[in-house]
C-alpha cells in the first residue's frame, strides 16, 4: 500500500523537505514495507520557491540585491528555460529570516531588493513569473519593489519620497510612466497563503507588523501610509487594492502587484499542488499524510495540510495530519478532511525544546504510524 507523505514546513524548525523525509525514515524503522512517496509541499509561505525550482527542474541563477534594510547580499532564483518561468521567493531577499531580531524595522524595511529580483529574471526573458511571498520583514505595501521596477512614489512637491514605507503618509501622486513596459508581456501569478485583506483590523499592519517588529505607535503609522497608498493608487488605476482578496500578504506586496503589473493572487497550496503534479502521485495511494506546526480550525482557511487533504478525500484516500499541536477537543470539520489527528509531541513541552526535538519526534511519530498501517495489513 502506498503512502504519500506530503508535509508543509514546520515553522522556525524543519523545511518541509526534511519534515517528509523524517516521517519517511519513522515509517521505515517501524517496519512498513509499502511504498513510501515523499512530496514536500509549499503553499507560498517562506520554502515555497525552493521546493519549486526541485519540483519544475528548475535552474539557480545567483544576483546581487539588497536585503530589507539596504545591505548587498546574494539573493537567487529560479529558471526554467524551456518555458522563460522565473520562481522567485520573497523571503529570499526581503525576508524576515535575513535580519536579527533586534534589527526588525517596519518603517525602514522594503522589497526593494525582491524588485530587483524582477528585474534581474526580466533582463533573462522570463515570460512568466512565479512569486512565492511568505516569510516578509516588510510592511511596505510592495511600495520597495514598484520603486525598483520604475514607479515614483511623491509627495505634495511632486519630489520623490525618501524613506519608504515611513514617508507613505506624506504620499500625494505616484507616477508610473517609467516602469517596467516588460512586465506588461509577463506571466505574473502570487501565490499566497493567508487571505487577509490590505486594511484593518486583520490587515496587514494590524495583524503582521507586530510580528516583524512594530510596536502600537508605529502599527498607526504604517496602517495610515497603506491608507494612504490604497487612495493614491485607487486614483491611478481605478483599483482599490483594501477589495482585493490576499491584498495583505506580505505586507500588501500582493495588492499593488495586482494593482499596477496585473499580476494574479491565487491560493497557494492549491496552485502549488496543480503546478507540480500532485494528483497523479494520488494514484493508488492507500494513505496520505500530511502536517505542519499546527492544525487547528485556521487551517481550514487555505493551509497546506487542508488543500492536502482535500485533494486526497475527492479520491476516497483517508489522511493522517501530523502537527506540533493539534486541538485538544474533537474537532467536527476537522474531522471531515483528516482521519487522524497526531500531535509528535508526547507531552507538552517549552516551544524551544519542542522545536529542537522536532525531527526526533516526527521519526517517532512514523514509528508509530508504521505500527497501526502494518496492523491493517497484517504484518508483523
Amino acid at each position: 500500500m502506498k503512502v504519500v507523505i506530503a508535509p508543509n514546513a514546520f515553522k522556525n524548525s524543519l523545511p518541509a523537505d526534511e519534515v517528509a523525509a523524517a516521517i519517511r525514515q519513522g515509517l521505515l524503522q517501524g517496519g512498513y514495507k509499502g511504498d513510501c512517496v515523499c512530496h514536500p509541499v509549499g503553499d507560498g509561505g517562506d520554502g515555497t520557491g525552493a521546493l519549486l525550482n526541485h519540483c519544475l527542474g528548475a535552474e539557480v541563477i545567483a544576483a546581487t540585491v539588497a536585503d530589507p534594510l539596504g545591505r548587498s547580499i546574494t539573493a537567487s532564483f529560479g529558471w526554467i528555460a524551456a518555458t522563460k518561468t522565473a520562481v522567485i521567493e520573497l523571503a529570499d531577499a526581503s525576508g524576515l529570516r535575513l535580519l536579527d531580531p533586534k534589527e526588525y524595522d517596519p518603517l525602514r524595511a522594503t522589497t526593494a531588493g525582491c524588485g530587483q529580483l524582477i528585474k534581474a529574471a526580466l533582463d533573462r526573458g522570463a515570460a512568466e513569473i512565479l512569486f512565492c511571498i511568505g516569510g516578509s520583514a516588510t510592511v511596505d505595501g510592495g511600495s520597495g519593489l514598484l520603486k525598483e521596477l520604475g514607479v515614483v512614489f511623491l509627495n505634495e512637491k511632486k519630489e520623490p519620497l525618501q524613506q519608504l514605507p515611513a514617508d507613505l503618509v506624506s504620499l500625494r501622486g505616484i507616477d508610473r510612466q517609467h516602469s517596467d513596459p516588460r512586465l506588461n508581456a509577463t506571466t505574473f501569478t502570487i501565490l499566497c497563503d493567508v487571505k487577509n485583506h490590505l486594511l484593518g483590523a486583520k490587515g496587514a499592519a494590524a495583524v503582521f507588523g507586530p510580528q516583524k517588529g512594530a510596536g502600537p505607535d508605529e502599527v498607526r503609522l504604517l496602517e495610515s501610509g497603506l491608507k494612504q497608498l490604497r487612495r493614491i493608487t485607487e486614483r491611478v488605476t481605478g483599483t482599490d487594492i483594501n477589495q482585493l482578496t490576499y491584498s495583505g500578504a506580505a505586507g500588501g506586496v500582493a495588492a499593488t502587484c495586482m494593482a499596477f503589473f496585473n499580476a494574479k493572487a491565487v491560493n497557494g497550496i492549491d496552485y502549488f499542488l496543480s503546478r507540480t503534479g500532485f494528483e497523479a502521485l494520488l494514484k493508488d495511494a492507500g494513505w496520505v499524510i500530511t502536517g505542519e506546526g499546527a492544525i487547528d480550525h485556521q487551517t481550514l482557511e487555505g493551509k497546506a495540510p487542508y488543500g492536502v487533504a482535500r485533494m486526497a478525500k475527492r479520491y476516497g484516500i483517508p489522511v493522517i495530519g501530523v502537527a506540533g499541536k493539534v486541538p485538544e477537543e474533537e474537532d467536527t470539520a476537522l474531522n471531515e478532511y483528516f482521519d487522524w489527528l497526531l500531535p509528535i509531541n508526547e507531552q507538552p513541552l517549552p516551544l524551544e525544546e519542542a522545536i529542537r526535538l522536532t525531527r526526533t519526534n516526527l521519526e517517532k511519530t512514523g514509528r508509530k504510524i508504521a505500527s497501526t498501517l502494518n496492523s491493517q495489513l497484517d504484518i508483523p
